[in-house]
């Protein structure tokens, strides 16, 4: 079992940044790919980023080259830097692990509000 405990969401203003953070315990030597997804009111659960172990990161093409995925495997913890934060940008993000053995884990999610 995998236990994710996220922060850093909060309200902003367009262009501002914030910076989520995802800790994860339990069966930490498990886990290959960390990221965070978001869910927007009335849509669909979206990719947002993703790093494997070894760092290859994958972005979806609304957020790419304004945030910025990283892990700390010491501390089994991921972030998101969300820069040039638009009001799209507004939705509840969650942490997200996929273990090696293909087994998905979810955080309880965190709301990022983008004020214009």
């Amino acid at each position: 079992q995998v236990q994710l405990v996220e922060s850093g969401g909060g309200l902003v203003h367009v262009g501002g940044s914030l910076r989520l953070s995802c800790a994860a315990s339990g069966s930490i030597f498990s886990i290959n790919v960390m990221g965070w997804y978001r869910q927007a009111p009335g849509k669909q659960r979206e990719l947002a980023a993703a790093i494997t172990k070894r760092g290859s990161t994958n972005y979806s093409d609304s957020v790419k080259g304004r945030f910025t995925i990283s892990r700390d495997n010491a501390k089994n913890t991921v972030y998101l830097q969300m820069n040039s934060l638009k009001p799209e940008d507004t939705a509840v993000y969650y942490c997200h692990v996929i273990t090696w053995a293909s087994t998905n884990y979810w955080g309880q999610g965190t709301q990022v509000t983008v004020s214009s």
